[in-house]
């Protein structure tokens, strides 16, 4: 042999794929992260209880819900309670989030139109937060893992949506999306 066949002992040959750490992979050799078969693949990984799968989603709902809950029950109509949105006070423009937490606050107490009223694309964000958790806690106790991969093609077209909402509601046709 010329050691040039990969054969375990020859002259020259690779070593196994375990030495490679963060390496390059040769050529005809499986990277680290495959799935390994036969013999000598390793166990798979234990199965986590489903009480500590639900801790993420439910933790995550958990505070969301806190939050919707203070601010059902502190009126943001009311002067005082929260702090002004820096853009409106010294410009005199509505953001995108401008009329959200007057939106959450109508959304529990359950006045969708006041709601849709104060901030249209929080209403859109609640729906879009709810399908999310939905599929994040059926995926938990199935015990499949959460991956969102978000295209950046998606996120300029959030970010498209943001900008046209905050143009139209500042102009004096949109007037009805302004809160």
């Amino acid at each position: 042999m010329d050691g040039r066949d990969g054969a375990p002992g020859a002259a020259g040959a690779l070593p196994a794929p375990s030495s490679w750490p963060g390496g390059p992979v040769p050529p005809g050799h499986a990277p680290a992260d495959a799935s390994w078969t036969g013999p000598y693949a390793p166990p798979p990984p234990p199965a986590r209880p489903l009480a500590r799968r639900l801790l993420a989603p439910a933790g995550t709902l958990a505070g969301v819900a806190a939050a919707f809950a203070y601010v059902g029950t502190v009126d943001p109509n009311e002067p005082g309670h929260y702090p002004v949105c820096p853009l409106l006070r010294f410009t005199g423009l509505y953001c995108p989030g401008c009329g959200g937490l007057r939106s959450a606050h109508a959304f529990v107490h359950g006045d969708l139109p006041a709601a849709l009223g104060a901030n249209a694309l929080a209403v859109v964000g609640y729906g879009i937060f709810a399908v999310v958790m939905v599929v994040w806690l059926v995926r938990a106790v199935r015990g499949a893992p959460m991956r969102l991969a978000v295209s950046p093609y998606l996120w300029w077209g959030v970010g498209a949506v943001l900008a046209l909402f905050t143009l139209v509601r500042n102009l004096p046709f949109g007037s009805a999306l302004a809160p």
